[in-house]
């Protein structure tokens, strides 16, 4: 395919522009989701950082697709509990509020910088060093802080008051003791001589060379990450999971991560469904949405008791998949820190990549000016407990980039921040995308539902009258007055011999570009 526009979609202004700027200047998807990834490090710093980890769907045009997870991954070695600094803070959402534990026993070994190198190696154009440019510039000049950008450091607010490197960063010029507001300009010199020099140096310079002596050193006290670990990581090459629709295939994150899996489960249910009614808000096909997010909660409890894990084989057997459906449709009444950006090139190159610090653990590497990642503290990441993680192993995750592929030449790349709301949220749009055939704009700006622990969540944006047998069917709900990010931010782009659209998620701030 060969098309007269980029598209890109990411949750910054900024962070869209770095790509853009890089498309211009001749690079390709994956030069520009480099550039995306290194900018939002300084336009996006409550959600993303060198000290985190990620995953990247990659399409060449012409190649093989491959998922590249650079994602955490856990200490060799765990301490006992009495010697961590591991502690609970609350995220404040406003209508509902999430606990989660940070300090620096919660720090695991972190991929953002492999990735980053790893990617820019194998698919990209341009050198290491015009694509950090961008983000060198921003950190230096500094970043104004957005409306949106101040209300996720209100929500977090606990992490980045945690220690007097992070309130030295994120703090106040204007109003002491509090963090960055609106309007105010947030600059990380320390970040912007830390990408320069690793644009240089490489990545050794993170995992074997000062920044992993300065960790190894500090985490010695309440932490479990070592320089052994840093020295170990790898980048793993991946296999996308594939879905075969009567209309597109889509790719997707594979196991060890489940959002992937889990929502092609509710993809294939929500396939084969008759549904009496697709109208936008009708209640019949909001019913049984809700059902078969109910139940791919239920399919991923009853794969873990069989001992499956996240198998696919399992998760997208047809019999278990008639089972759920036939339970969903034959009965009545009804029992976190992420940011994504979506890149299509001209050339028809794919890259859809999500990338996360968790909440951020409240160290900071000492003059690197990186908060490093708090993924031993996350529930959503430690369901079986904290402290019960296998060493040596790739976490698992909800985040969940994505590619559609039609077969006029159509492609589309989507993916969305949100801990454990990716996966519906995802699994929504998907739906409406592919099985509605609707554009990006339409299926991102929908009202969504989230089904967790018994609770159904129901965003903003819906017809109060046409829901009422939803909320009816499920009396453990929670309406919420208008949209919010807790309902993700699927940024979504689509390109194809007859369109170049795309939607970024107002929810987290998105941003669309036609280059």
């Amino acid at each position: 395919m060969k098309a007269r526009h980029h598209v890109v979609a990411a949750g910054h202004e900024l962070t869209a522009g770095a790509a853009e700027e890089v498309l211009r200047a001749g690079g390709n998807a994956f030069d520009a989701a480099v550039a995306a990834m290194a900018a939002a490090c300084a336009a996006e710093p409550v959600l993303v950082s060198p000290g985190g980890g990620g995953f990247l769907m990659a399409c060449p045009a012409g190649e093989r697709p491959r998922l590249y997870d650079f994602f955490v991954h856990t200490p060799a070695a765990a301490r006992p509990v009495d010697e961590l600094d591991f502690y609970p803070i609350v995220a404040d959402f406003g209508p509902a509020t999430q606990e989660f534990h940070i300090g620096r026993g919660t720090v695991a070994v972190p991929g953002f910088v492999a990735g980053l190198f790893e990617v820019q190696r194998e698919l990209g154009r341009m050198p290491m060093a015009e694509l950090v440019a961008p983000a060198v510039q921003l950190a230096r000049q500094g970043v104004p802080v957005t409306d949106f950008q101040a209300y996720l450091f209100s929500v977090v607010k606990p992490t980045f008051t945690a220690s007097a490197a992070c309130r030295g960063i994120f703090g106040s010029t204007t109003t002491p003791g509090e963090l960055v507001t609106a309007g105010e300009v947030l600059r990380q010199p320390a970040l912007a001589d830390t990408l320069e020099v690793l644009a240089l140096e490489g990545e050794a310079l993170f995992y074997r060379g000062e920044i992993a002596a300065a960790i190894h050193r500090d985490l010695r006290d309440g932490g479990q990450l070592t320089r052994v670990d840093l020295e170990a990581y790898r980048v793993e090459r991946r296999e996308p999971l594939r879905l075969q629709t009567d209309s597109a295939q889509v790719l997707t994150n594979p196991p060890p991560s489940s959002g992937g899996v889990l929502a092609a489960f509710g993809l294939s249910m929500l396939r084969e469904m008759d549904l009496p009614d697709r109208d936008d808000e009708g209640a019949d096909y909001q019913l049984t949405l809700a059902r078969v997010l109910e139940a791919t909660g239920e399919a991923r409890v009853e794969a873990a008791a069989r001992g499956a894990g996240l198998d696919e084989r399992v998760l997208l057997d047809p019999a278990l998949l008639a089972r759920y459906r036939r339970r969903v449709l034959g009965r009545g009444r009804a029992y976190r820190g992420t940011t994504h950006m979506s890149i299509i090139d001209a050339a028809g190159n794919v890259a859809s990549v999500t990338v996360s610090n968790g909440e951020g653990s409240g160290y900071v590497v000492p003059d690197a000016g990186i908060v490093l990642n708090n993924m031993l503290g996350e529930e959503d990441l430690n369901p079986g407990g904290f402290q019960r993680w296998r060493p040596g192993e790739r976490m698992t995750s909800m985040m969940m980039p994505s590619a559609v592929a039609w077969p006029d030449g159509t492609v589309a790349a989507c993916g969305s921040g949100g801990s454990n709301r990716i996966r519906t949220a995802l699994l929504q749009v998907l739906a409406r995308l592919i099985l509605r055939g609707e554009p990006p704009e339409t299926a991102v700006m929908a009202p969504r539902l989230h089904f967790e622990n018994g609770l159904l969540s129901v965003e903003g944006g819906f017809d109060p009258e046409r829901i009422a047998p939803l909320l009816e069917a499920y009396p453990e709900h929670h309406v919420w007055e208008e949209r919010n990010l807790f309902f993700g931010g699927a940024h979504t782009v689509r390109l194809g011999p007859r369109v170049a659209d795309g939607c970024g998620d107002p929810r987290r701030a998105g941003v669309f570009r036609r280059v």
